[in-house]
């Protein structure tokens, strides 16, 4: 029988989910991540998920995996030296970036930046010049070019970049460029930037080129090694590498085009969260997936994650798209501390991680975590066993939180509570720059919290955000997993078109459209995605005329031919009146184009549950109580085994919900309703 299989690696556990793709059948594992080397996790987590099923892993044939690889190179600054090729005149493109300062009026003062990806000693420039229109100016200089390129290669670089002014309107000098980098650097990966971003803006699609170079040697090595590792455990199995916006590539694809890789992890999640609250009936969601290092959140409207154009790691900004997520240094290993200065309790960025992770893991860890302080307030009973063997020490929590407490002069209770308020209200700011910063009220959209940590503070957050109900999916810490599973084949082509709609013929616009559309079906071709399964979808970017900022448009390809541009203008004003509360009757303008082509969803079903009937009670799943600490005073919850819920039965809070990778707290005041697929409904009682 074919399995696929849906692993997500993150900074402290990594989540498997198998799949049997004729029973639908599904079997999970969490097992803790390897940061030195993620593929040792993968691997062990496979043999984990293989034993717990009775699977020989020679009967995968699908691997699906989300991987932070791309992300965490930028993060540390462990990427390749980049050279870089510009036009002449441009050696100083990266240098001269955007001017754009964080931090507000006086950000200036205290902003140290950053060095640029590809430094200036590893940049030379080509004497060629191409014009906006794609004709050649000045031809390239060969001979100079070799000359320079002889110069580059004593600086010892790992990767190439070769971005040329104007080149997205023609890219004949970068192929020119190519050819003979190839010839004076052999082995030397190059990247295009008519391949990456074949976009106007020189500074951006020269940054997205570079941060594909930087990240390309590391991220090609682990998906080799990786699939080289997979080989040997299952003979024909296909790995496909999640994108930044929630589709699949091929490893192949995913070697030469990283950069579309940089927010592959929290893809999977957002993925996950689509396909539970699909099931479950709800179409407006809010995402929360936190997990030991980090929480992200994003937006779901009409089933469909909001996306971007940018994705933004760290203080690098390229042009890729991506799913809206954001991302806030809160996890269950955010370490709380009381700095002498100011006195006030901090929680996080800093982090525990999976080595040696939280003290309550009792695995050589000693710094006062956010899983520490659930611990002591009884959020994570003795009962729990993470990952299904990992024990928790409540005495090490404790012993971990006194420094706080004494440094703050209260008990280890309360000091314990304040880590938890305080992490709570971090989120609670990623959450608001998702939905009310973007002009969305979060009172029209339901919370689903998943991740390891995410069901342990979705039920304070929903009270925060008033966000109702809050889902806690069954196996909400595979959720990512789950995404990677069911997520589809997906590739786009986009090309610059600037026109003012006064200027623009439909029937002409839908030709270059359709010239977009093949490019992009020639990806899901050559993955072998049958041709009935392929779908396209098609994308403007627009603005009014003489505006910088653009807003991307999705439609209806037909509906263009028949209605003309008043099927893109009209809901460019919507967004644009949703964001900045008015529409211009200014002239409108494309500026890029776009067709996005993707392959079907897994057809994998959520699995209904036995319901409750009159005979069997809530009290059935309960196995005891446990002290809490809520509400600023100790209180006895219930605690319940999730295997053992129904639909129908209704859990009073304050109670706790066990199960193998993840612990769900209902707060006093709130009840929560089991649908017929499992999901905790969580609502306020009255």
């Amino acid at each position: 029988m074919p399995y696929r299989l849906g692993v997500d690696v993150g900074g402290t556990f990594t989540d498997l989910i198998l799949v049997d793709e004729k029973s639908g059948s599904i079997h999970t594992a969490k097992v803790p991540s390897t940061p030195a080397d993620s593929s040792i996790g993968v691997m062990n987590g496979v043999a984990r998920v293989c034993e717990n099923a009775g699977v020989d892993p020679s009967e995968i044939s699908q691997v699906m995996h989300g991987t932070t690889v791309a992300t965490n190179t930028v993060l540390t600054g462990s990427g390749a030296k980049v050279g870089l090729v510009t036009t002449k005149g441009y050696r100083q493109v990266l240098q001269i970036a955007r001017s754009y300062v964080p931090g507000g009026l006086g950000g200036w003062v205290i902003y140290n930046k950053s060095e640029p990806l590809a430094p200036l000693s590893c940049t030379i420039e080509a004497d060629e010049r191409m014009a906006a229109d794609g004709s050649v100016v000045r031809k390239l200089n060969k001979a100079g070019l070799t000359r320079e390129l002889k110069k580059l290669k004593k600086e010892n670089i790992e990767a190439l970049t070769i971005s040329l002014v104007n080149s997205y309107a023609n890219p004949a000098h970068e192929r020119e460029v190519e050819k003979i980098a190839k010839q004076v650097l052999p082995g030397i990966p190059v990247s295009l930037s008519y391949n990456v971003v074949p976009e106007m803006q020189e500074y951006e699609r020269t940054i997205t080129t570079v941060a594909n170079s930087y990240v390309r040697p590391k991220v090609a090595a682990y998906v080799k090694n990786l699939e080289r590792k997979l080989k040997a455990k299952m003979k024909d199995v296909k790995l496909h590498i999640l994108r930044s916006d929630g589709g699949m590539a091929s490893a192949k694809v995913a070697q030469s085009l990283p950069v579309n890789l940089l927010m592959s992890g929290p893809a999977g999640g957002v993925s996950g969260a689509v396909w539970v609250a699909k099931q479950a009936g709800f179409e407006n969601l809010l995402t929360f997936d936190m997990g030991g290092t980090s929480t992200d959140v994003a937006l779901v409207q009409d089933n469909k994650a909001q996306l971007r154009r940018e994705t933004t790691v760290g203080d690098v900004t390229v042009r890729a798209s991506s799913v809206d997520v954001r991302t806030v240094g809160a996890g269950g290993g955010s370490i709380a501390h009381v700095p002498e200065l100011t006195g006030a309790l901090r929680v996080g960025p800093e982090s525990a991680g999976a080595e040696p992770g939280p003290a309550a893991y009792n695995k050589g860890g000693d710094f006062p975590t956010v899983t520490d302080a659930n611990v002591v307030l009884g959020y994570l009973p003795s009962e729990v066993r993470l990952g299904g063997d990992m024990e928790i020490r409540k005495d090490l929590a404790e012993k971990a939180i006194k420094p706080v407490a004494k440094a703050l002069g209260i008990s280890v209770k309360r000091a314990a509570a304040g880590i938890i308020d305080i992490v709570n209200e971090n989120m609670y700011g990623a959450l608001r720059l998702v939905s009310v910063e973007q002009g969305f009220d979060p009172r029209d959209f339901a919370l689903i919290g998943f991740g390891g940590a995410g069901p342990l503070h979705a039920n304070a957050l929903g009270k925060l955000m008033n966000s109702w109900p809050v889902i806690i999916p069954p196996g909400p810490g595979v959720l990512c997993a789950y995404g990677d599973a069911t997520t589809r084949v997906r590739d786009e082509a986009s090309r610059t078109f600037i026109r003012r709609f006064a200027n623009i013929s439909p029937a002409e616009l839908a030709k270059t459209y359709q010239q977009l559309a093949n490019k992009a079906l020639k990806t899901l071709e050559k993955e072998g995605v049958p041709k009935a399964h392929r779908s396209v979808t098609y994308q403007a970017d627009i603005r009014y005329s003489g505006q910088g900022l653009t807003l991307t448009v999705d439609f209806d390809l037909k509906k263009l031919k028949s209605k003309g541009l008043s099927i893109i203008g009209d809901p460019f004003d919507e967004m644009h009146r949703q964001l900045f509360t008015f529409a211009l009757e200014a002239d409108k303008e494309i500026v890029n184009v776009r067709a996005v082509a993707q392959g079907k969803s897994a057809e994998i079903d959520a699995k209904k549950v036995t319901s409750s009937g009159s005979r069997t009670p809530v009290a059935a799943a309960k196995i005891g109580t446990s002290k809490v600490f809520m509400d600023g005073k100790d209180m006895q919850a219930n605690l319940y085994r999730r295997d053992e819920l129904k639909a129908g039965n209704k859990i009073d809070g304050p109670a706790i919900v066990l199960e193998m990778d993840s612990t769900t707290v209902i707060l006093s005041g709130h009840t929560g309703n089991v649908d017929k697929f499992g999901n905790i409904l969580i609502a306020p009682s009255a």
